[in-house]
């Protein structure tokens, strides 16, 4: 799998396995990474991988966190993000 190395900037490529950090990988594209790079983890991956893993997810912006409930069908609070965020005190928003 080819992936822009931008994406992994604090990382060391050559011990990034994709099998292994498949988790990491996902968040990356799905968050930092343009509609090519997403279209190269569905190819590599599939979506039942990757909807697994976005599950699982301990942290996804709120704009992503959206996107996927709607694109798998899947209520917000079925996400360990979504529940993670709602046990967390929030600081004042100004």
């Amino acid at each position: 799998m080819t992936l822009p190395p931008y994406l992994f900037w604090d990382t060391d490529l050559s011990t990034l396995d994709f099998q292994e950090h498949a988790r990491f990988v996902i968040q990356r594209v799905i968050q930092k990474g343009s509609i090519n790079d997403w279209i190269t983890i569905k190819r590599f991956y599939g979506l039942p991988l990757i909807k697994q893993e976005i599950l699982q997810m301990r942290t996804l912006d709120t704009k992503t966190l959206h996107f996927f409930s709607v694109y798998f069908n899947i209520p917000k609070s079925k996400f360990r993000c979504y529940i993670t965020q709602q046990s967390t005190p929030k600081h004042y928003s100004y």
